[in-house]
């Protein structure tokens, strides 16, 4: 049962790249693309906040959990 990163969706509704995101929270844009592609495996809490803070949202709004039918409905 996944949890899905919805951080493009949030990047999206604040127009903003994931490059000035990544210079903003202070990690790397290649982490910062591991996160946004669902690859990662953790997250740290301080890192989650950053990101909230940065784009003013809760972290609800970029993690939501997910059953195996509909992962696999949204994954095709």
């Amino acid at each position: 049962m996944p949890i899905v990163v919805n951080l493009d969706v949030m990047l999206a509704k604040r127009k903003m790249s994931l490059t000035e995101l990544s210079e903003r929270v202070g990690i790397t844009i290649a982490n910062m693309s591991i996160l946004k592609s669902g690859k990662a495996k953790a997250i740290r809490f301080s890192t989650l906040e950053e990101i909230c803070k940065v784009l003013d949202c809760q972290p609800g709004d970029l993690l939501e959990f997910m059953d195996d039918a509909a992962y696999k409905k949204l994954m095709g």
